[in-house]
Formats: structure tokens, C-alpha cells, sequence
């Protein structure tokens, strides 16, 4: 269970650069021994194709979206604090797609809750990916 202190530390979507040492300081904790991150990067493959870049489209209610995930997992989980940030806009092989975090007394809670956290964000928040293909084609991904 979380502590009285726990807190949903940092979220957002953002059209500037992600930075992961923000994300990690939003869920530093005294109490916290274990600090789990997942670091989202945009590859150069999807499925067999080559891809060159692409753009993240993401619905007004995305980061109320986000605050709603990050919450439920705070209060499920033994994690004592919880963090969240994904990018918008156009992005280029390399760059920073997502960050998102859990601290927790433990490593296994902190890993579990960061685990949770970016698997139910990728199923529930309204953010879409057009990725541009080498061949010149180009692919929504995650879309309803």
C-alpha cells in the first residue's frame, strides 16, 4: 500500500524534448529504495519496415488521461511515487518518446508499478503515432 505521502508526481505531454533526470527526480522519495524507469526511444523499424521518423498526435484528454492511470497505479500498487511524460509532435529516430517512472520502498514494487504504468498508458491514453517508412509510405499506429 502506498504511504501517506504518496503522490502522482509529474505528468505530461509535451511538444518539447523529454528529459529523463526531470522524470527521475519527480519520484525520489526518502522512504523509496527502488526506482524503476522506462525509457521510450523512437526505433528505426516497425514490423519489418525501415522507418525514417515520426509524429505523435495526441487527444485533449490525453494527459487527464494520463493523471487517471497514474493515480490507479499509485493507489494499487506499494509505489510511493509515480511519474509520466510523452512527447508530441514530430520526432526523429533517437529522440525521447516517453518517460515514465515508480520509487518504492523495494526494486520489485517499483518494478511492477513502472511495468503497470506504461502498459496501461499505451492501452488507455489517446496518443497516435504516423510513422514515415523509408519506401515514402507512411502508417497510423494506435489508432481506435
Amino acid at each position: 500500500m502506498p504511504t501517506d505521502d504518496a503522490a502522482v508526481a509529474l505528468v505530461a505531454v509535451r511538444d518539447a524534448p523529454l528529459s529523463v533526470d526531470e522524470v527521475l527526480a519527480a519520484v525520489r522519495h526518502p522512504g523509496c529504495g527502488g526506482v524503476a524507469l522506462f525509457v521510450g526511444v523512437v526505433r528505426d523499424h516497425d514490423h519489418g519496415e525501415s522507418v525514417t521518423g515520426l509524429g505523435y498526435s495526441a487527444h485533449p484528454s490525453a494527459e487527464a488521461t494520463m493523471a487517471d492511470v497514474c493515480a490507479e497505479v499509485l493507489a494499487s500498487s506499494e509505489a510511493v511515487r509515480v511519474a509520466a511524460v510523452h512527447r508530441r509532435g514530430d520526432l526523429a529516430v533517437g529522440d525521447l518518446a516517453v518517460v515514465v517512472a515508480a520509487s518504492a520502498a523495494h526494486r520489485g514494487p517499483a518494478f511492477a508499478a513502472c511495468r503497470t504504468l506504461i502498459d496501461t498508458l499505451k492501452e488507455r491514453t489517446p496518443i497516435w503515432k504516423h510513422q514515415a517508412l523509408a519506401d515514402g509510405s507512411s502508417e497510423w499506429v494506435g489508432m481506435p
